[in-house]
């Protein structure tokens, strides 16, 4: 059986049954297809037979209704970005800080709650490097299974991730030792409520990590954690990614940029016993109540919740695709 994933340092020079490959089109729309033996691939302007594609090397042109069309094999982002999903994900830009101001590298032991649809899971993955261990929490049961489809089906079989369903505020001891920790990534409505867990399980020096949408659960999160006393000093910030035309001498910023998806607060967890002075503020409200909570939710906010359709197509389709990723 061939496999040709990101798991592979040194993939083929060639395509292969199995490969993900993606297909610009003159107009630069891309699509994200497996190479299967017998299938075809459709657009407006004609079919291909995904036969057309093996043999060839990678970063090649190939006409598909008279028209030239780029075939590569996609990176981790491209990826990341077409997979099937059943929730929001945590987008390229955002994974990318949340690698970089964690610190993720080979080794770590690194929890994370909040999982999705599996897209900061395959960040932390690659970064990890198939060595240390990753251990993810999902509440929703339909969400682990898209999550567990969707890295299977780009880094294969993953020995160094534990895939758990259940609320990491109550069931985090029963899967992580304290102090083991190395760091501890949450993706919630209420990360606060999950700093007790998270001061346990985290080493002296380790670092949590939130991923907040709005200001009021950012002020919160800060609040509670400055209460707690186990850490140092809170750091917010977003990430504003703006892209820009270049066409000879016309040089501009484009029209329009990826901007606010969310804020990310680190902290590290000092040893037991220290009192970090700045913690012995007070902020002018730092009293929440259920009003506060219910305009944080999603649909306050204007998110819909992905009905039990979705869910499930969403589901076929990163099974079907880690299946057919790697079989010949």
């Amino acid at each position: 059986m061939h496999t040709v994933t990101s798991s592979n340092l040194r993939p083929e020079s060639t395509l292969q049954y199995g490969d993900a490959i993606q297909i610009t089109g003159p107009k630069k729309r891309m699509y994200t297809i497996v190479l299967q033996e017998g299938h075809h691939f459709h657009t407006q302007h004609g079919a291909i037979a995904h036969a057309s594609f093996v043999g060839k090397p990678d970063g090649c042109l190939v006409d598909i209704g008279g028209r030239d069309h780029l075939v590569i094999r996609p990176l981790l982002h491209d990826y990341v970005m077409s997979m099937p999903r059943g929730a929001a994900i945590i987008y390229p830009k955002d994974a990318a800080q949340i690698i970089g101001f964690a610190d993720i590298h080979p080794g770590l032991t690194v929890i994370e709650a909040g999982v999705g649809s599996g897209a900061l899971s395959l960040f932390l993955l690659r970064s990890l490097a198939g060595t240390g261990r990753l251990a993810s929490f999902e509440r929703r049961e339909e969400f682990r299974d898209i999550a567990a489809a969707n890295v299977r089906g780009f880094h294969g079989e993953t020995p160094n991730w534990d895939l758990i369903l259940g609320d990491l505020a109550t069931e985090l001891g029963d899967h992580v030792e304290p102090g083991t920790a190395d760091r501890v990534l949450l993706d919630m409505l209420a990360p606060w409520e999950c700093i007790p867990a998270a001061a346990k399980a985290l080493r002296p020096g380790g670092l949590i990590l939130a991923y907040i949408a709005t200001v009021t659960q950012l002020s919160r999160t800060v609040e509670a954690l400055r209460a707690f006393g186990s850490f140092t000093q809170p750091s917010s910030s977003e990430t504003l990614v703006r892209g820009w035309h270049v066409d000879g001498l016309a040089v501009r910023p484009d029209h329009r940029m990826v901007a606010h998806t969310g804020f990310l607060m680190t902290a590290r967890r000092v040893a037991d016993g220290i009192e970090v002075p700045d913690f012995r503020r007070r902020a002018n409200k730092a009293e929440f109540d259920d009003a506060d909570i219910e305009l944080w939710t999603p649909g306050a906010l204007g998110d819909r919740d992905p009905s039990e359709k979705r869910l499930r197509r969403a589901a076929r389709d990163a099974k079907r695709q880690a299946d057919a990723i790697g079989n010949d």
